[in-house]
């Protein structure tokens, strides 16, 4: 009876089987990624081969959707690397990638240009703000 009504087992026990499910998860993902990225590989190479005649900003457009995929595994492969934890500059880097994808493709507004850039200086500034500030903090005192 002491066994059902200890509630350690399932403490620890919950926290493992949702890790496990995520990580799971987070498999599946990275192998469809890594497919995606190998069609955008090949579909660029027929681009390049091929001789199409296209504007510079289609290239532009699927260098950085290339880029990514690349930016997306990367952050995961990092995930399982330093102990199930995602770095906040990998997020970062994506978004910042993002934004010049955005600033390339779809250039017809002004402002719309502007606000994108204005978020590219907004994560720049967060990505400096990363660096300059110590990566271990100090322990609370309770």
């Amino acid at each position: 009876m002491k066994r059902l009504t200890d509630p350690k087992p399932f403490k620890e026990l919950i926290p493992k089987v949702l890790q496990m499910i995520l990580n799971v998860g987070l498999t599946v993902l990275a192998f469809a990624l890594c497919v995606m990225l190998i069609i955008e590989m090949v579909e660029f190479l027929k681009f390049i081969v091929g001789g199409e005649k296209r504007e510079y900003k289609y290239f532009l457009a699927k260098i950085l959707v290339f880029f990514l995929y690349f930016e997306f595994i990367t952050m995961i492969v990092k995930y399982f690397k330093e102990d199930y934890h995602f770095p906040l500059r990998y997020f970062m880097y994506i978004g910042i990638t993002a934004m010049l994808r955005l600033i390339i493709v779809e250039h017809d507004s002004a402002m719309d240009t502007l606000i994108f850039a204005a978020v590219i200086l907004v994560l720049i500034i967060g990505y400096y703000i990363i660096n300059i500030t110590p990566r271990e903090r100090p322990l609370r005192k309770s």
